[in-house]
C-alpha cells in the first residue's frame, strides 16, 4: 500500500461561497438527468398511443423501453466513473449533462410509429440506453463532486439540496405533463403536445453545461493528483480490495427502498393510478405534485438530521417506518377519493425521504477519493437496474397477471426490509473526513 493510502483523511476547508457555487453545479445536473425520467413516466400513457398504437400492452412497452436505458447505467458509471477518477469530476460531469440533454431532445424530434412504423419505437429505446448511459455518469459523479466540496459536518445537507433538485426536475416534470394533459386534450398531445416537454432540455442542459464549465475540480481529487496518488485503474484496485468490494455490495443492496419509492410511488404512480385506480389523469398527476412538494421540504431535514445522528440511524427509521406505513398508505390511496390518495403519498414521501435524502452520503462515505466515482457507480447503478428501472414494468405485469392493484405496497415493504438489512452491516462514518486512499 503506498503512503498516499495509508494517510490520514484531511478536513476540507471549502469557503461557503464556493460551496455554494459548485451545489448549484450539482444540482443543475442531477435536475436535467431526473427531469428526463419523469417527463417519461409521467406521459406513459400518450408515449404508447404515439409510438406503440393498437397493441394491448402498449404502456408495458413504454416501461419495457423505460427499463432497458437502466441496464446501460453500469457501463455509463465504469466508463465515466474510470475517467472521473482519473482525470477529473468536473470535466465528466460536463460530458454527461450534454449527453443526456441531447438525448432527451433528441426524442421530441422522433418521428411517430405512424410515420416510420417499428423504426419509431427503436430509435425511442436507442435514445433511452444513451440516457442510460449518461445517468450511469451523473448520480455517483455530482455526489461525489459535492460531497468532496462540503465543508466538514455539513456533508449530509449539501448532498440533499441534489436530492431536492431531483424531486423538483420531477415536480416540473408532473406540472408541465398535468397542465398540457388538461389544457390540450388527449387528441392534441398525441399529436404534437407530447414533444414539448422532451424539447425543453435544450435550454436546461445549455443552463447546466454553461455552469458547470466555470468551476474547479474537488479539493480531494486536486489534493490526490498533485500527490500522485491516482489509481491508475480505479475499478480494478476496487475489486481487489476486501473492504471496497464489501462496500460495493452494500452499495448495491443499500438502495433497495428507491424502487419503490421512487420508481414507484413519484414516477408510476400517475399511470397507476389512471389504470389501475381509475383516476384522471390529472388527479393522479395532482397526487404525485402534492407529494413531490412534502418530498422536497422534507428532504434538507433529513440530511441535517443525518450530518446529527449518523447516517445509519436516519436509514433505518425510513426502512422501518415504510415497512410499517407501506401497506396502509396504498389502501388509502386506493379508496378512489382524492383527499385520501393525497394523504397516502405525503405520509409514504415523508418516509421516503428519510431514504432518499441520505442514501447517496452514505454510499460517498463509503469509498476513498482514489476509487469512489467507480466503485460508488458500479454498485450503485446495478441496483438501479435490477431494482429501480424494472420496477413500473414489474408492477404492471403482476398487476396484470395477478389482478391485485396492492402489488405495489408489497414492493414498498420488502424494499424496506431489504434496505433495513443492508444498513445493519455499514459502519457509519458520518462524523468522519472523506478518505482519499
Amino acid at each position: 500500500m503506498s503512503t498516499v493510502a495509508a494517510a490520514q483523511p484531511v478536513p476540507n476547508t471549502v469557503d461557503p461561497r464556493t460551496a455554494r457555487k459548485v451545489t448549484l453545479a450539482g444540482c443543475v445536473g442531477i435536475f436535467a438527468e431526473l427531469y428526463d425520467n419523469g417527463i417519461f413516466g409521467f406521459m406513459a400513457g400518450t408515449l404508447a398511443a404515439v409510438f406503440f398504437p393498437g397493441s394491448e400492452n402498449a404502456v408495458q412497452l413504454v416501461f419495457l423501453g423505460y427499463a432497458v436505458s437502466f441496464f446501460f447505467r453500469p457501463l455509463g458509471g465504469v466508463i465515466c466513473g474510470h475517467l472521473g477518477d482519473r482525470i477529473g469530476r468536473q470535466r465528466m460531469l460536463v460530458f454527461v449533462i450534454m449527453l443526456i440533454s441531447v438525448a432527451t431532445a433528441a426524442i421530441g424530434i422522433l418521428p411517430t410509429y405512424a410515420s416510420i412504423g417499428i423504426a419509431a419505437p427503436a430509435l425511442l429505446i436507442l435514445l433511452r440506453v444513451a440516457q442510460g448511459f449518461s445517468v450511469g455518469g451523473e448520480a455517483s459523479g455530482a455526489m461525489s463532486f459535492l460531497a468532496e466540496h462540503a465543508p466538514e459536518g455539513k456533508r449530509g445537507l449539501y448532498t440533499s439540496y441534489a436530492q431536492i433538485a431531483s424531486f423538483l426536475s420531477l415536480l416540473t416534470g408532473t406540472l408541465i405533463a398535468a397542465a398540457m394533459t388538461s389544457g390540450l386534450g388527449a387528441d392534441r398531445m398525441e399529436s404534437w403536445g407530447w414533444r414539448i416537454p422532451f424539447l425543453l432540455a435544450v435550454p436546461l442542459g445549455i443552463t447546466g453545461i454553461y455552469i458547470r464549465k466555470r468551476i474547479s475540480d474537488t479539493p480531494n481529487f486536486t489534493r490526490l493528483q498533485e500527490g500522485g496518488g491516482l489509481a491508475k485503474n480505479p475499478l480494478k484496485e476496487a475489486f481487489s480490495s476486501a473492504e471496497h468490494l464489501r462496500a460495493m455490495l452494500l452499495a448495491l443492496f443499500i438502495p433497495l427502498m428507491n424502487g419503490s419509492g421512487y420508481y414507484v410511488l413519484f414516477s408510476y404512480m400517475p399511470t397507476f393510478m389512471n389504470t389501475e385506480l381509475h383516476f384522471s389523469k390529472v388527479q393522479g398527476l395532482l397526487v404525485t405534485a402534492t407529494s413531490l412538494v412534502a418530498i422536497s421540504l422534507a428532504i434538507p431535514f433529513m440530511g441535517r438530521l443525518s450530518d446529527r445522528i449518523g447516517r445509519k440511524k436516519v436509514l433505518a427509521g425510513a426502512a422501518i417506518a415504510m415497512a410499517v406505513a407501506g401497506i396502509p398508505c396504498y389502501l388509502l390511496i386506493g379508496t378512489g377519493s382524492v383527499p385520501l390518495a393525497i394523504l397516502g403519498a405525503c405520509v409514504m414521501a415523508v418516509i421516503f425521504a428519510g431514504h432518499t435524502g441520505v442514501i447517496h452520503i452514505l454510499l460517498v462515505e463509503l469509498f476513498p477519493t482514489r476509487v469512489r466515482y467507480s466503485a460508488y457507480g458500479l454498485g450503485y447503478n446495478v441496483s438501479a437496474a435490477l431494482f429501480g428501472g424494472t420496477a413500473p414494468l414489474l408492477m404492471t405485469y403482476l398487476i396484470d397477471k395477478t389482478g391485485n392493484v396492492n402489488m405495489p405496497a408489497f414492493y414498498a415493504v420488502v424494499t424496506a426490509l431489504g434496505t433495513l438489512i443492508a444498513v445493519s452491516r455499514v459502519q457509519d462514518r458520518a462524523h468522519l473526513p472523506l478518505r482519499d486512499a
